[in-house]
This record gives structure tokens, sequence and C-alpha cells, in this order.
């Protein structure tokens, strides 16, 4: 099982992203169309100018910009998946198809549950007969630096260090709490917190992985037509 892009993507090249939600690109007859960007973060290392892209086309004719950029690709030739909202739906099919033995006996039972102290909403709840609940935080990893070391995140995120805190509580409370990176670019080969990005994130994760939350990173393999869930990479604290 994987997550299907149907009709399969379509190709273009890049010429600039800009006002955070769009991107201009041209097509291969020449000709250029502006197309929503799902990704209002840094994107480091994911939107040079005149690298390949891949872009889904919507059917929803109330649509101002009916193509969304999904995939780019560097100059190495190497993907990564821009689409942070296809995060959710690559992990659960990695669990309806068990391909996380961590997390294989749960089911998926609710997505975007309000919790905690802070007003949070996590991205997976799952629930055992005989188990503790599982909380389940999923974050997109897409910057890449020297000898394949993956870094998050790639801009401070308070966001994120809520989600930390979050996380530590419902550990302390009993449940058990998953963070899970998963990793959208095929160059990465570890994660590990960005310290000289957010040394604030870096500090609650050492925190979290010290009160018990567990820290999962899974590779993608992205295609035209599917993104799929591939192996377990190292976490390095």
């Amino acid at each position: 099982m994987a997550v299907i892009f149907d009709p399969p993507l379509k190709k273009a090249i890049l010429l600039k992203r800009y006002k955070r939600f769009l991107a201009d690109i041209e097509l291969a007859d020449g000709s250029i169309q502006t197309i929503h960007c799902p990704n209002t973060g840094a994107m480091t290392g994911c939107a040079q100018p005149g690298w390949s892209i891949w872009y889904s086309t919507s059917d929803n004719p109330e649509r101002k910009y009916p193509h969304t950029w999904e995939i780019s690709e560097n100059s190495n030739g190497q993907r990564m998946c821009i689409n942070t909202s296809r995060a959710n739906q690559v992990v659960i099919d990695g669990l309806v198809s068990k391909k996380i033995p961590e997390l294989a006996d749960y089911q998926v039972t609710r997505q975007e549950v309000r919790y905690g102290e802070e007003n949070s909403r996590i991205d997976l709840l799952l629930t055992h007969p005989e188990r503790p609940s599982c909380y389940v935080e999923i974050k997109t990893v897409t910057l890449l630096e020297e000898n394949g070391c993956g870094f998050f995140p790639d801009a401070v995120t308070t966001r994120g260090q809520k989600h930390l805190r979050e996380l530590i509580t419902q550990k302390q409370v009993g449940d058990r709490a998953v963070l899970f990176f998963l990793v959208q670019h095929e160059g990465i080969q570890n994660v590990q917190a960005a310290e000289h990005i957010d040394p604030t994130y870096a500090n609650l994760l050492r925190e979290a992985d010290d009160a018990g939350v567990e820290i999962l990173c899974y590779r993608t393999k992205l295609h035209e037509n599917e993104i799929i869930m591939d192996e377990k990479i190292p976490f390095i604290q």
C-alpha cells in the first residue's frame, strides 16, 4: 500500500517561490503557471529556481490555483516532498500496512484530537484494548545538511516546542507518547535536532527523550504516482 497520486503528478521547472503560498513554474510547452505552495516554512534546500518539481491538479472548480506543488528534485537527483499535509497520510498508510513495527499492534482511531494543557491537537491517537493510549505527533523532515544529516526544525518553532511539552505530560500521566519524524528527503540518512536553528526545541527534545517519549524516524520513497513508507533510520541525540 502507498499514498497514491491519481492522476500521477506532472513535471515542471521551478521559477520562483513567493508570498509563502505561491510559486511560478514553467511547463513542458514553455508556458508559465502560478501554483499553490502548501508549505509555509523556510523550505531550506527545497526550492531552488531551476530545479524540477512535480505538481498535482485539483478538480475543484472553485480553486483559484488548481495546481499544488508536491515534490522537488535537487541537482543531485534527490527528491523531497514539500507538501507537509501528506505526512499524516503516509504514516497512517504505514500503520495500516504494518510497516512500523513499533506501532503495529495499535489501531488508528482518531486524528487531530484536542488534548493537553496548552490546547493542542495530536496528529494520531492510537488505542489498544490492553495497553495505554498512544499519542503520536508527526513532523516532516526535509532539511539536509552535510554528510546525509537531516535536521528538525528548519526554523524556530514555538508550535513544535509546545507539542514536545504536551508529549512529555502525556507520558508522565501514563500514556504512550511518540514523536514521529517522517523523513521526506531522499538524501537524509539520519535525523537530529537543529540546535543551531532552534536551541529551545533541541533542549526540549532532550527532555522528552529523557522522560520516555519515543522518537521514531522513517524515510519515504518518492515517485510521480505514489509515496511509500520506507526503512527506519537513526535518530542522533
